[in-house]
């Protein structure tokens, strides 16, 4: 009996002093990355969730829990930080594609966490305007319900910023964008050759945004890819591709990130 007393306080005194470790780092890397110049908007593909599980011997629809539930700690963070603009890469086209089961299970977690945030007050108090981006005529009508009412609901505001891709593919945003700017052409309201760049950003899903395009965009699980994510809005963004899955991810990862893009030199072609 001794003996696991004696164990248990050994694990309980390297815990504390590895949680302080980390509260003390965090706290240092916080404020290096505080004293220079923040990325104004911050777009995440969140990547990794389902090998997560896979790895630590778990059904599929536990990496998909421990990853929402992650995107919400996510926010936090953001907020803490000062950042203005996020855009999560939640579900893409493709992933649709994938068993029934599965995409049943995320429908419904997806259901859960937006109606926690839809309850939640601090995205009033924070002033936060979230909008779906993606075709959202492919989900089910409860999660198309709850999406629009964030949306309408937080339509006012304009201190922060989520976007939600959702059914979101790069591609059919462009072609999208395209069909848009032909009926323009077609009724004359758009002569072709006052087709620019600023025509086409103004038929995107992002054209609401103050800055649409990100300043970085991260993906997690070390894929190295953007996987069609925003193709006409990344066209400048700088890229950080790390090692950790989703539900792994820390905010010491995330800080780690915005300074890698803070120590890069940003020269837009220039």
């Amino acid at each position: 009996m001794v003996i696991q007393d004696i164990g248990s306080r050994a694990i309980a005194d390297a815990f504390f002093k590895r949680s302080w470790l980390y509260s003390l780092y965090e706290r240092r890397l916080e404020s290096q990355i505080l004293k220079n110049s923040l990325p104004n908007h911050i777009a995440i593909i969140l990547d990794g969730n389902r090998r997560w599980a896979k790895y630590n011997l778990m059904g599929v629809g536990s990496g998909h829990f421990m990853g929402a539930d992650k995107a919400e700690e996510l926010l936090n963070w953001i907020h803490d930080l000062g950042i203005k603009i996020t855009t999560l890469y939640v579900l893409s086209t493709q992933n649709l594609e994938r068993k029934d089961e599965e995409v049943d299970n995320i429908y419904k977690l997806l259901q859960l966490k937006l109606e926690r945030l839809y309850k939640d007050s601090r995205i009033h108090r924070r002033h936060m305007k979230i909008k779906a981006i993606g075709n959202i005529k492919l989900l089910p009508t409860q999660l198309q319900e709850i999406l629009v009412k964030l949306e309408e609901d937080t339509a006012k505001y304009d201190s922060m910023f989520l976007n939600i891709a959702i059914a979101y593919g790069g591609q059919e945003e462009l072609v999208d964008a395209i069909k848009k700017i032909a009926l323009m052409t077609k009724t004359g309201e758009l002569c072709v050759d006052d087709i620019d760049e600023k025509v086409i950003e103004s038929c995107l899903y992002t054209s609401h945004l103050p800055q649409p395009e990100p300043d970085l965009i991260l993906r997690t699980s070390g894929e190295k890819r953007l996987s069609g994510f925003l193709i006409w809005q990344s066209a400048y963004s700088e890229l950080v591709f790390m090692d950790v899955f989703w539900p792994e991810f820390r905010k010491i990862d995330l800080m780690r990130a915005i300074r890698t893009y803070q120590l890069r030199i940003r020269r837009f072609g220039k």
